[in-house]
């Protein structure tokens, strides 16, 4: 009888292992400062799941050290090296296997090491390395910048005026960096749109047509469906480049509008056929 049940055990594992193999689901991380944090989240994970996107929580135990899954999550100190987990990912590694990362709350402390590029903690390194590979970072705005642990033992939940607005210049200097804040309920429907954009976007580069793109001595007319930033990069290559006329149903991300003003390119829209 045991060995009946191990052996309908291992087949359910591999029919298991099949399905995720053969229906590979985009994949989303969120990181909480412990470990009861994320049952105000449940919504959130109903919304993604719904929405064919699966996710991942991060438990932070203390600023270096955190746990995914069974793995204990460390990063070194100056000079040290910490391997209580030698099967774990460092992390910088972390966000490798994810879409994009997703802190509902940031404290003033690693708000300001990411916005200094220092490493150190858990956040500040994933940060770090999820900007480096061009994924997305979306942090709640409706924060108070101190961290759970930190209101409980002070007894308060805001931050005084001044470290408040230190806490807004950093979140500025984020933003710079193309980190992204949202209101706390709407972060599962950003990720969603982040990730349908982003395949918007390579399935638009993969089916350009040569009737979607026509060039005249620095002029652009482009009628396909989105212009990414990636996109303007690439054209902006050109030095003769002036102009860019799109079609009515074109759609511009706001980074590629940021990115066209920067470089002098007026923008026309077309009239619609």
């Amino acid at each position: 009888m045991e060995i009946k049940q191990m052996v309908e055990s291992i087949v359910r594992e591999l029919i298991d292992s099949l399905e995720k193999q053969a229906v590979k689901r985009p994949k989303v991380l969120y990181i909480f400062y412990d470990s009861t944090a994320h049952e105000a989240f449940t919504d959130h994970f109903i919304w993604l799941n719904n929405h064919q996107v699966n996710h991942d929580i991060l438990f932070l135990d203390g600023e270096a050290s955190s746990w995914l899954g069974k793995h204990q999550i460390e990063c070194g100190g100056r000079g040290k090296t910490i391997a209580s987990d030698e099967f774990a990912p460092s992390p910088l590694e972390v966000p490798l296997e994810y879409e994009g990362i997703v802190i509902p709350e940031i404290d003033l402390d690693n708000a300001a090491r990411a916005a200094l590029g220092m490493k150190g903690t858990i956040i500040s390194e994933i940060i770090f390395s999820t900007l480096v590979q061009n994924k997305f970072v979306l942090i709640g705005d409706d924060i108070s910048g101190l961290k759970r642990a930190d209101r409980r033992t002070l007894k308060t939940i805001t931050l005084p005026k001044s470290y408040a607005n230190l806490f807004d210049y950093y979140k500025m200097e984020l933003q710079m960096y193309g980190v992204e804040f949202g209101p706390l309920k709407l972060l599962a429907e950003m990720v969603v749109n982040k990730i349908r954009s982003d395949s918007e976007v390579a399935e638009a580069d993969s089916t350009l047509k040569t009737d979607e793109r026509t060039e005249d001595s620095g002029h652009i007319f482009y009628e396909g469906k989105l212009i990414s930033a990636e996109w303007v990069t690439q054209e902006s290559k050109n030095k003769s480049l002036r102009s860019l006329r799109v079609g009515k149903r074109t759609i511009i991300s706001s980074m590629a509008q940021d990115m066209l003003k920067e470089k002098g390119i007026t923008i026309e829209y077309a009239a619609e056929r």
